[in-house]
């Protein structure tokens, strides 16, 4: 396993080693040990999500506040996505920058997206299937969300405007600046 902290402290890339013959392949997509020790802190996961959805659909920019807040290790099990992580830590140096990265079940690509941190997704093909592990459990009253074409954080969302579909909840995000940090 390749783990490589990006340019928001805190958010690594990991990449498995990933053993292919003629009958396919196999990976393992999670030790805990070996993640825990190469990103530097004890990270337990208590809940997995996943999601489908069609070319086009943006799910962003989401995440939870105070004691709700939630770390996220993404993948995509089918498809293909632009996965990205916006830095809320007010006192970080990456306030307020994001990292975009595709991820695909081709590429095999994870994003590990720490607490304090905005998180998003856009399918880039026909279909994806979307799975990560939070280490936190979800709670509505602790919900946050930033618009995905907020202008301060400038996402290039990778599709045309009018390819995008977005929820009606998401459609009406803050900016940044009047958000719920």
């Amino acid at each position: 396993m390749k783990i490589t902290e990006t340019k928001l402290k805190g958010c690594f890339i990991i990449e498995p080693k990933v053993f292919n013959d003629e009958r396919g392949y196999f990976f393992e997509s999670f030790n805990k040990d070996q993640f825990n020790k190469a990103i530097g802190q004890k990270v337990n996961f208590v809940q997995d999500n996943q999601s489908f959805s069609k070319k086009g659909v943006v799910r962003a920019l989401h995440y939870q506040v105070g004691k709700h807040a939630q770390a996220k290790l993404v993948r995509v099990l089918q498809g293909k996505v632009l996965d990205v992580a916006v830095d809320l830590r007010k006192d970080s140096k990456t306030f307020g920058q994001h990292i975009a990265m595709e991820l695909s079940a081709e590429n095999k690509k994870q994003l590990f997206i720490p607490r304090g941190f905005a998180h998003g997704f856009i399918t880039l093909s026909e279909t994806s299937e979307f799975f990560y592990k939070c280490d936190n459990y979800y709670n509505k009253e602790a919900e946050g969300g930033i618009i995905y074409n907020d202008p301060r954080i400038n996402i290039d969302w990778a599709l045309d405007e009018a390819e995008l579909l977005l929820s009606p909840k998401d459609m009406e995000l803050p900016e940044l600046k009047n958000a719920r940090l």
